[in-house]
C-alpha cells in the first residue's frame, strides 16, 4: 500500500520554473499541492522582478485549479520583514499540519543555502524538485510540451531589451547570447506563464508600457483582459 501523499505549499512567481515545479509535483504521487504562495509588492500589486500584476497571478491559480495566497511586501523590504510576512502567510497551512514548502531553484547554491536557513528558522522543510535539472533540457521540455510563456523582464546589462515581450520559443532560444542561461537562472530574464499542461484553459492579457527600474531592469506591463 502506497503512503499517503504529503501536502506542500509551492512558492510561485508565476514564471516558468515555478509552474514547471508545480507540474512535477502534480504528477508525483508523493506530493499533493496544497496551495501556491506568491509575494507581491503591496504598493503596486506586482510580483518583484517579474512585474506580473496580482490580477494575472490570481487568474493563473484559477486556471490551475489550486488555492493561492498572496503575501504583500513593502517597497523596501529587508530580510527580517520578509521573514515575518512569509511566516504569517504560511501560518494557516502549518496549522493544518503542512510542513513542506517547494522552491524552484535550479543550480544557484548560495540561494538554496539561504532558503534552507530561512525555512529552518521558520520551522519548515524546503524541497527543491528542479534542483540540478540541466537548464538546456528544461528549456527543451518547455517548448516540446507546449508551454506558453512571455518574457516580462530582462536585465539589460545581460540581455538586449529587444527580447522583452518575446514568446519563449525556439527562435527565442536560438537568438540568446551564448553566455545567457536558457532558463535565465542567473537573472538574465523572467517570464509569465499563460498556458501549459496543467492549465484548464489559456490566459489572455494585453501589454502596455515598458518600465526600467534600477537603471537596468526593463519590465513589460501586463494587463488582464475584461
Amino acid at each position: 500500500m502506497s503512503p499517503e501523499p504529503q501536502a506542500v505549499v509551492v512558492l510561485s512567481s508565476g514564471g516558468k520554473d515555478s509552474l514547471v515545479m508545480f507540474d512535477y509535483l502534480r504528477a508525483d504521487p508523493r506530493w499533493e499541492v496544497g496551495a501556491l504562495l506568491t509575494t507581491v509588492n503591496e504598493t503596486n500589486g506586482r510580483v518583484a522582478m517579474h512585474g506580473t500584476p496580482e490580477s494575472l497571478i490570481r487568474a493563473q491559480a484559477d486556471a490551475l485549479g489550486v488555492p493561492l495566497v498572496l503575501v504583500g511586501l513593502p517597497e523596501d523590504c529587508d530580510n527580517a520583514g520578509y521573514e515575518q510576512r512569509l511566516s504569517a502567510g504560511l501560518a494557516p497551512f502549518r496549522e493544518r499540519g503542512i510542513e513542506h514548502v517547494a522552491c524552484g531553484d535550479l543550480f544557484l547554491g548560495d540561494i538554496r543555502r539561504w532558503r534552507e536557513a530561512l525555512f529552518e528558522r521558520l520551522g519548515w522543510t524546503p524541497i527543491f524538485p528542479l534542483w540540478q535539472e540541466p537548464t538546456e533540457r528544461l528549456a527543451e521540455r518547455l517548448i516540446g510540451d507546449g508551454w506558453s510563456l512571455t518574457v516580462t523582464c530582462v536585465d539589460t546589462e545581460k540581455l538586449p531589451e529587444r527580447f522583452l515581450g518575446r514568446r519563449y520559443d525556439r527562435s527565442f532560444l536560438d537568438e540568446l547570447p551564448v553566455d545567457v542561461d536558457p532558463c535565465g537562472e542567473n537573472g538574465e530574464f523572467h517570464t509569465f506563464v499563460h498556458d501549459g499542461p496543467p492549465f484548464a484553459y489559456p490566459l489572455t492579457f494585453t501589454t502596455g508600457r515598458v518600465v526600467v527600474t534600477h537603471g537596468r531592469y526593463a519590465m513589460l506591463e501586463l494587463r488582464t483582459v475584461g
